[in-house]
């Protein structure tokens, strides 16, 4: 095995609301859309979405018939600026995502906001505060 991640895919019960979530909402571009598996163009970790069904197909294991529940992931997308969270943020719930913690400071020199999918999922939006120490956008890239 290769220590890496290569993909990362949001198992779900409804392929093609999730998918228009990504692709209208947060503008992902679809590279591969196979009805119950959509894959989107992103540079770096490949990027999809898998309808539970499939993955319980596959494999037989009783646990993708499970009702989902609680956070078990979170994406956090990068900016480039403490501003950029804010006018993101207000830009992807004004475009249907749901509003989860409206922008702020956090005592880990980050401005964060965060929102949810239409399965549930939280995300957030993060960006570096001037002259505090935090994660910048160049470490946290591949």
């Amino acid at each position: 095995m290769i220590n890496q991640i290569a993909l990362i895919t949001i198992l779900t019960d409804d392929v093609p609301r999730l998918a228009a979530f990504y692709r209208e909402v947060l503008h992902f571009e679809v590279k591969q859309d196979l009805g119950g598996f959509v894959e989107f163009h992103h540079n770096g970790v490949r990027f999809a979405l898998c309808a539970r069904s499939i993955l319980h197909e596959a494999s037989g294991h009783a646990s993708y018939t499970e009702t989902h529940r609680g956070q078990c992931f979170e994406l956090a997308f990068p900016c480039r600026e403490p501003a950029e969270v804010d006018r993101l943020y207000a830009e992807i719930v004004a475009r249907g995502a749901a509003p989860v913690h409206a922008p702020a400071d956090m005592p880990w020199g980050q401005r964060t906001a965060m929102f949810a999918d239409p399965d549930g999922n939280i995300h957030e939006l993060f960006a570096d505060l001037p002259g505090l120490p935090g994660v910048s956008i160049g470490d946290a890239a591949p």
